[in-house]
């Protein structure tokens, strides 16, 4: 059972020219992440392995992208990450559409002694 969530940061990342899904989650995942310099595990007094990292990623093509790249990002918890219908293709006259990607992070740990 994971407790409440505790923090949610959310990102926006690109890939403007190579129509690159899994590019454009990781850079929507640094976004939400490197935004932030909040040391919650240590706050309460926990570790941060015991991190429940939710990652939701919204692109317009899911089966498009690297699951297992983007759950790379991060060095430390348990990831569940989820990839849904979202995000922007934008159009672009000369070539590929500029491929935008949105992240939802959200943090909980489990309840002390479960």
């Amino acid at each position: 059972m994971t407790g409440p969530r505790l923090l949610t940061e959310f990102g926006m990342g690109t890939s403007l020219r190579r129509q690159d899904y899994t590019e454009a989650a990781i850079r929507a995942v640094r976004d939400a992440l490197w935004h932030n310099s909040i040391n919650l595990a240590g706050l309460l007094g926990r570790e941060k392995s015991e991190m429940r990292i939710t990652v939701e990623i919204g692109v317009a093509a899911p089966s498009r992208v690297d699951r297992d790249r983007v759950a790379a990002v991060f060095p430390y918890g348990h990831v569940d990450l989820r990839i849904v219908e979202g995000g922007l293709d934008v159009p672009r006259p000369d070539g590929a559409p500029t491929v935008i990607a949105n992240a939802a992070i959200s943090v909980a740990f489990d309840p002390e002694g479960a």
